[in-house]
């Protein structure tokens, strides 16, 4: 009897941590309150499911030789699982969670006999593991594109930065026509409304990220293949998965079959997830067993149930075999420098690529960044965005910052405090030093990049207009922008005197506000390149002085 309720306790734990993901995920948003401060915080924490996750620790450990603070919080997820299987996808993933939610609604594909079949072990399950020892590999030489296919990532990537702005984006479609209505009932519930949602879900600034149909599209096809086949991605190709069901080889928790009592009705297959064969006569595949219960929950003859210590008739290790493991691996070594023919390091790196302040060095950056989309989630004006080819293929969806979007907040370091990582290293607003009592003599301010002018576009310069505008917007004290007076002649041929700017190399941070700010919106005069870079000892225009 007390089997019978174990799904109910796993979905009661499911709901909890999916809902908690969402929870910290919307924290990741600017509310009403929470900007025009010196120093802007998170008020959660908002990394806490990637610092518990297996996958990026050890990921992160083999690229970089080292393990980053906070990290070590994985062993919380790792150490039960030796004991207990894999729990963490049957009772805690969110992406596990979601796809088990839509993996239970009806579909004309697992209608049966088709849906017991479908929910036999399949050898293409081995496939995350050779995606996990390719990955492991790749990172082993200094590489993190295994993160790209981490289970959290994906749902930031893909909930924070495609479906939230289109939830954002349709409910301000709907609230705006009450909020302006001439009935005064409906234009304060329109009013209460706006306001009560921008303080808890609501984000105050629509946000537009470069690739988003991509994302929330892959999303969308991932939960697609879930109601043809249970689980799909957690079966097929999700490595943390992987290495979970690797590491629960030693778990002293199995699954006894009695044989005297089962009728061979098959219910056990109805429900389960993983794919693990609770049926008897067959080998329970242990590595593949999510711990969902529901075989035990729904066995009429009470014929199955977890024990501790019972090894009888189980498959333990992944059933891999030694051409996919060879394949993971030659894969894996091959990976990088496919991957880094195509990656701009040096002369040949993309001049608009400006990573977020804090960002380590791009060799180093590439090696710990897992894609993520904390760093863009969080940057109140949404002006960091997923590369497509200026980082190459090796850092394609890493960070970039677009000020034609938006501009770098001089008080703001969320990005470097979201970062599960260190791919952007925590820093505090007075070690970024584009605030008043920050950056000193002896301590360089962090700097993104330079400004420069296309003075055949600049108002002042090639058209003889007035604008100053750029040298309003720039944040820094005193100014990187300055202008000086000069003689021009218009048109009409009249002298006339006009303000035109000029870039202070040692004072700008590339911080993009001139160039979000600039009037010629489609291609603006004035532009932020990465030249100048703190980051990059190779990337500096100025002569230090001695």
């Amino acid at each position: 009897m007390a089997h019978s309720r174990l799904p109910h306790y796993r979905r009661v734990s499911q709901t909890f941590f999916l809902l908690l993901f969402l929870a910290l995920l919307i924290l990741t948003t600017m509310r009403p309150g929470s900007t025009g401060s010196a120093d802007i915080h998170m008020r959660g924490p908002v990394r806490m499911f990637f610092l518990l996750d297996p996958l990026v620790a050890i990921s992160n450990a083999l690229a970089t030789h080292a393990l980053y603070r906070g990290l070590v919080l994985s062993l919380v997820i790792l150490m039960p699982t030796i004991f207990l299987g894999r729990f963490f996808c049957g009772w805690i993933c969110p992406m596990g969670t979601l796809q088990h939610l839509v993996g239970s609604l009806k579909s004309e594909a697992k209608r049966g006999k088709q849906r017991i079949e479908s929910n036999r072990y399949k050898r293409w399950q081995t496939i995350k593991y050779v995606v996990l020892i390719a990955g492991l590999i790749a990172a082993v030489f200094g590489s993190m594109v295994i993160g790209t296919l981490d289970p959290f990532s994906l749902l930031v990537r893909s909930i924070g930065l495609a479906l939230l702005p289109a939830v954002n984006l349709g409910t301000r479609a709907l609230l705006v026509p009450l909020e302006h209505s001439h009935v005064h009932v409906i234009k304060m519930f329109g009013a209460y409304a706006s306001t009560g949602l921008q303080r808890t879900v609501l984000d105050l600034r629509q946000a537009h990220f470069n690739q988003a149909i991509v994302f929330g599209l892959l999303f969308l096809v991932i939960l697609w293949a879930s109601m043809r086949v249970t689980r799909f991605w957690c079966r097929s190709i999700c490595p943390l998965g992987a290495l979970l069901g690797a590491v629960s080889r030693w778990s002293i928790l199995g699954l006894h079959k009695d044989a005297s009592s089962c009728d061979k009705c098959n219910r056990c297959l109805l429900d389960c997830q993983g794919g693990d064969d609770p049926i008897g006569g067959v080998p329970w595949r242990k590595s593949e067993c999510l711990m969902c219960m529901n075989c035990v929950g729904s066995c009429p003859h009470e014929s199955l149930e977890f024990r501790f210590f019972r090894r009888e008739h189980e498959v333990a290790s992944p059933d891999l075999g030694r051409r996919r493991t060879v394949t993971g691996l030659a894969a894996g070594v091959a990976a990088v420098p496919i991957l880094r023919a195509n990656t701009g390091l040096g002369k040949s790196r993309h001049e608009r690529l400006i990573r977020p302040p804090g960002s380590l060095d791009e060799p180093d950056f590439l090696s710990r960044c897992i894609r993520c989309g904390e760093c863009m989630k969080v940057c109140p004006n949404n002006s960091l965005q997923p590369t497509l080819t200026e980082a190459g293929m090796e850092g394609l969806w890493t960070p970039t910052l677009v000020p034609k979007i938006g501009y770098c907040e001089p008080s703001c370091v969320l990005c470097s405090e979201v970062c599960p990582t260190g791919a952007i290293w925590q820093i505090t607003s007075k070690e970024k030093g584009w605030v008043a009592g920050g950056a000193t003599q002896n301590s360089q301010p962090v700097r993104l990049g330079t400004a420069f002018y296309d003075r055949g576009r600049c108002l002042p310069w090639a058209m003889a207009t007035e604008c100053i505008v750029c040298e309003e917007w720039c944040p820094v004290s005193p100014k990187a922008i300055y202008v000086e007076e000069a003689q021009v002649v218009d048109s009409a041929g009249k002298a006339k005197t006009l303000k035109q700017p000029r870039v202070d190399p040692s004072r700008c941070v590339g911080c993009g506000a001139c160039e979000y700010a600039c009037p010629l919106q489609e291609r603006p005069a004035v532009y932020v390149t990465s030249i100048g870079e703190s980051r990059s000892p190779s990337s500096q225009i100025l002569l230090k002085r001695s």
